[in-house]
């Protein structure tokens, strides 16, 4: 099966600018390709891994990567899929995001050997002088193309800015610098980016004379409809610090039932015969093959240990046994139980703790807690503590410290 073949059979597939010359191309030789993440916070979130595994699979199919982290395009906030302005961020925050962007994508794809390159376009973006920019690129873009492209339209309701405006041949023009210092032939992106990914094609047949090619993956959404990636809590981070392995591990072994198959072809590596035999699993075996999901996304997001700890935190969680693998909150007086909920970070707020609680939704050591009030005091918590649950998929150990 070829590399093309191997992305549709799992689902990355959206929009092909170039069908045929793309297959033949993936299966003929090592394809050099792109795919660009804006550094526009310290850490890639669940609703990048798509763009980051079809990366990654082309690279095991032979095809080298180049991943550009937009130090230069964060500075102007690209408008696709956005329906308000985004933030503009220091130098400093940038170039701190762009650290952290490039050690999380070396997690998912080899940098050996040349394999991959990092990049970062604000080396070539920040040395343009306006007027030549515009002169030799901005000449070969219609404004009113630009304007009947989606990402615009959506945006015209509530206002563009110029510098928004300019976005797409800045992209496009990530694409031809690609072309040209490193042989690049293919974009990868997601399918909001399709009209800037169709830009660069075309600015380099006009420039250089030559066919480039574009690839869009599709939106993702669950089966209930939320947003991939996204959660009542916030952004499902890949850092820890911002996630713990444990919150990471429990995303994904709480998919819902009907996303396991299609989540284990995009977001790990199994084989497709290894899937089907999970995704025939029914009933409760199916936890089986979401444990197997949560396992192999969790490795390859923060190592084997972290998933095999997490895994074992779950266990005891479901146990109700105080074990050092749960997430642990030291509790350093005596506090009414709403407060430590609250201060764990198993509700957003005080008031919310007091609803859960009043809700049936609390257990402490397994038993239903009836009084938000309780107070709970250091000796409580003595020796290896006590587990704090809320509902069936969270759950924290409570240890005193004195």
């Amino acid at each position: 099966m070829g590399a093309l073949e191997t992305l549709e059979a799992r689902g990355f597939v959206k929009q092909l600018t170039h069908d045929e010359e793309i297959r033949a191309a993936l299966g003929d030789g090592p394809v050099t390709f792109y795919i660009g993440f804006d550094p526009t916070a310290d850490s890639l979130h669940v609703g990048h891994l798509v763009q980051v595994m079809a990366m990654a699979f082309l690279q095991r199919a032979g095809h080298r990567a180049v991943a550009v982290v937009g130090g230069g395009t964060a500075r102007v906030g690209d408008p696709s899929g956005k329906t308000e302005l985004r933030q503009m961020l220091s130098e400093e925050q940038i170039g701190t995001n762009t650290a952290a962007l490039k050690r999380q994508l070396a997690r998912f794809i080899s940098f050996d050997d040349g394999r991959a390159e990092l990049a970062d376009n604000a080396s070539w973006l920040m040395e343009l002088g306006y007027i030549s920019f515009l002169r030799d690129i901005g000449r070969h873009f219609s404004v009113n193309r630009m304007l009947a492209a989606e990402a615009y339209k959506q945006r015209l309701e509530k206002g563009l800015s110029f510098i928004e405006f300019n976005y797409q041949l800045l992209q496009a023009y990530d694409f031809l610098q690609l072309h040209r210092t490193h042989g690049c032939r293919l974009q990868v992106g997601g399918d909001d980016q399709w009209g800037n990914i169709v830009a660069g094609v075309d600015l380099i047949r006009r420039l250089e004379a030559t066919q480039a090619w574009g690839l869009t993956t599709p939106l993702l959404t669950t089966a209930s409809g939320a947003k991939m990636g996204k959660t009542a809590r916030g952004a499902v981070w890949l850092d820890a610090e911002k996630v713990s392995p444990f919150d990471y591990w429990q995303y994904w072994y709480n998919s819902d039932d009907r996303d396991v198959g299609r989540f284990l072809r995009l977001f790990t590596f199994l084989d497709e015969g290894r899937i089907a035999e999970l995704e025939a699993l029914t009933g409760p075996r199916i936890n089986e093959a979401k444990r197997v999901l949560a396992n192999e996304a969790t490795t390859l997001a923060h190592g084997a240990d972290a998933a095999a700890q997490a895994e074992a935190a779950a266990q005891a969680m479901v146990g109700s046994q105080a074990s050092d693998d749960l997430p642990t909150h030291e509790v350093h007086e005596e506090a009414p139980l709403y407060v430590l909920l609250a201060d764990s970070g198993m509700a957003k707020s005080r008031g919310e703790a007091r609803r859960l609680v009043k809700q049936g939704g609390v257990r402490l050591q397994g038993e239903k807690v009836v009084d938000a009030e309780q107070v709970i005091v250091l000796a409580d918590l003595a020796g290896d503590g006590v587990v704090l649950r809320v509902g069936k998929k969270r759950a924290v150990r409570l240890v005193g410290h004195s």
